[in-house]
Parts: C-alpha cells; structure tokens; sequence
C-alpha cells in the first residue's frame, strides 16, 4: 500500500479528510471482487478507445488577450528598425460593407466572407465546381479572379450558379447534382472538325467535357475497376506499392519505402503518404503538385512517361493482375469474359473490331507465355493465386486486363 493511502487508513472514520475518503474509495472500487467484471468491461473499453485515438495532435489557434497581442506596423521603405503606421484588424470595404460595432475577429471575418452581399466567395466556389466537372471554370484562372484573371465567358451563368449555392444554404452536393444533370454537362464529347477548328478549348460548352481525369483518381479508379479499392475511411497516412530506385533525399535519408500490409496498400491515394520534397512517383507523372508551394490549379498534361506508369508501375500490374481474376470468372469462353472486361472497365460491350483485335491480343499471349512458364507465373502473381489457376492463361488475361486499363475511355473523362 501506498504511503498516503496508509495513512488514510490509520486515521479513524470521524477524522478523515475528503482527500482521503476519496483515497480509500478508490483503492477499494480498483480491489473489491464484486466489481471484477466492470473492471475487465472497462479495461476492453479504454483499449479500444485508445486504438482510435489520434497518432498525432493539430495546433489549435487560441485568441490572445488584449494587452499580450502583437502590434503590426508598416515599415518605411521596408525597413523593419523604422516602424510607422499602425495596422489594425479589418475588413475590406471594396466587396460589401459590414457592421462596424461587430468586433473585428475570426468569426467575423467568416461570417463576411459567407455574407450573401459578398460577390466573390460564392463565384470562386461555384467556378471551381464547374472546372471540377468540365476540365475547365467559366472564369478560366481559377486561382486569380482579380484584374490580371481571366473574364467569365458566361458572366450570368456564373451570377445564377452563385446565387443558387447561397439560396440553397452552401450545399455543394445540390450545386454538383445540378450541375451534373444539365443538358450542357451531358453531350456528347465528340467534336467535328468545324467545332474543334472554331472552339478547341470548348469555352462555348458545344460538346461534353472531355479531359484526363486527375493522379489521385487514375489510381484509385484502376484499384475499383480491378476490385482491390479498400473502403476503409480515415486513419494514418499509408505506403502503396512503389518502384524501387534507391534513390536518397535531403539529409541521406532513402525515398524507398516497406509497402504498407494487408489491405492498406489498397487505399484511396488520399491517404499516401506523402513527402513535401519527394511526392508518390507515379502522382508526379500526372502532374499532382509537390507540395512545396500552394497549387490552386493544376497542370494538365500528356507524355509518354504516363503509358510508362499506368504499364509497368507495380500498383496498376497488380490492378491488372487482380483485373484478369474478375474477367476470368465473368464467363467460361475467351469471349464472355472479353465482354465482362469490358462491361467493368467501360460500362459498355465492345465493338465487333475490338473484340476480334483483344482475342487477337490473347490468342498470342497465350501462344507466348505457353513458352515461357517462369514469366507467365511473374506477370501473373500465380505464387499469390490459388493452384487451381493456369499461369499461362492469367498472364495472358492479365496481358489484356492492363491493355484494358491503359484505354483513352478508361484515363480520359468524356
């Protein structure tokens, strides 16, 4: 027994303090068998509780008091020894005017910005929806909507949208439904020669959006088409599968990583992990920013170093792998399950001369890889399958499955 809670013992009952009454109760609930089960229910419960807990704590911006509040001046020509006018908090009136007996604070500043007779705010989200869907904003320069950005090149359809997001109280799934379900968003993206010769940016909105979707969801969609996507949300960051360059970064420290096991090498490219001076290779290959710098717009671009990620990169091998399982128990014939491919990755059945140039496409893979025992079973993963699958005739299915996989319909949105 501890020291104090000897002492609360050898005081009599009448004499004891509420320290040490609370003492005594304690060490009585934490020994007593009646309470045996309660202790072990507990101990289940605060185990579990500590498995949610967060790995890591977010600074938390804290008011100072008034006379502990950093003075701000400008200094004259720069220089920080010459201090002149005093800055004090405000607010812009240039956009719409505010109230000034509301103190000057965080909350007013985001009560201002959410006003319904603030221009901006509602614009420059609602444009940043629309270049989400159609590749594109109305105003072009989503990052810059002063005087060096762009103008709208449909002034009140950007007016009406705004609106809409501020009387249906900033609901973003409603603005994206609506948009979405509009005749404009769904025509077709074939263009003439006229149309892309007068309009090749499509700033008329004459034809659907048509554009390479982004890094994170090139991945991702290759992790649901193959049926690999893990559901699981939340969480630390993970380690996907990477090729290994044995390369060093700032400090000698490697960028190879241990890919994360179990089903976290499967989840959505939100959660790689991701370091500011050496971002997930195949991301960068698609033009995800590094991070060093805020990006508010991404480049979008198109080489021949992408067919090189989406072929040979090991997570999307894998997805092809895992993509030629499916196909192979979607049917009993080459055919069937040319047309199971299709139908996951398209959403549609192939065309007479696609069906012939993918059976083509198997027929000599199979013929290939019937020779080549060891590197049917490499490209296949059969040491990861079950017995009962043929090496040669998954390496060939796999074969197709990443041919699949690579298809302008499938990295392409239109």
């Amino acid at each position: 027994l501890s020291p104090p809670l000897i002492a609360a013992v050898r005081t009599p009952f009448d004499k004891r303090s509420a320290e040490q009454a609370e003492t005594l109760r304690t060490h009585f609930l934490s020994i007593t068998p009646d309470l045996q089960s309660d202790r072990d229910q507990l101990a289940v419960v605060r185990q579990q509780f500590e498995a949610i807990r967060p790995y890591t704590t977010v600074p938390v911006f804290k008011e100072l008091a008034g006379d502990q509040r950093r003075k701000t001046h400008i200094h004259r020509r720069g220089n920080f020894l010459d201090p002149g006018q005093e800055v004090v908090e405000g607010l812009p009136d240039s956009l719409h005017t505010w109230n000034e007996e509301t103190p000057v604070d965080r909350l007013t500043l985001a009560r201002w910005l959410v006003d319904p007779k603030n221009p901006l705010t509602a614009r420059v989200q609602v444009n940043r929806l629309w270049a989400v869907l159609f590749g594109v904003g109305l105003v072009s320069t989503s990052e810059e909507f002063g005087a060096q950005g762009d103008l709208p090149s449909h002034p009140d359809l950007l007016d009406w949208l705004a609106v809409e997001l501020i009387e249906s109280g900033w609901d973003l799934k409603h603005m994206l439904r609506l948009i979405t379900t509009s005749a404009t968003y769904q025509q077709s993206s074939a263009v003439s020669t006229e149309l892309a010769a007068m309009d090749p940016d499509n700033r008329l909105l004459a034809r659907g959006p048509r554009f390479r979707l982004s890094a994170e969801t090139i991945r991702d969609q290759a992790m649901h088409l193959s049926g690999l996507l893990s559901r699981t949300l939340y969480g630390p960051p993970v380690k996907p599968p990477q090729p290994r360059m044995g390369l060093s970064a700032a400090f000698g420290s490697g960028t190879d990583w241990e890919t994360s096991p179990g089903e976290d090498r499967y989840r959505r490219g939100l959660y790689t992990t991701w370091r500011r001076s050496n971002p997930y290779p195949s991301m960068a290959t698609f033009d995800a920013p590094n991070r060093e710098v805020c990006v508010v717009q991404r480049d979008r671009s198109n080489t021949p170093l992408q067919a090189l990620v989406t072929l040979n990169d090991p997570v999307y091998v894998e997805a092809a792998q895992a993509l030629a399982r499916r196909m192979m128990q979607g049917g009993a014939t080459p055919v069937e399950r040319i047309r199971q491919g299709f139908m996951i990755c398209l959403s549609r059945a192939p065309q007479d001369a696609e069906l012939v140039s993918v059976l083509n496409l198997y027929s000599r893979a199979l013929e290939t890889y019937s020779n080549r025992l060891e590197e049917a079973k490499l490209l296949s993963g059969a040491s990861e399958i079950s017995p009962e699958n043929k090496a040669v005739e998954l390496a060939a299915w796999t074969l197709v499955g990443n041919v699949l996989l690579n298809l302008d319909e499938v990295l392409m949105k239109r």
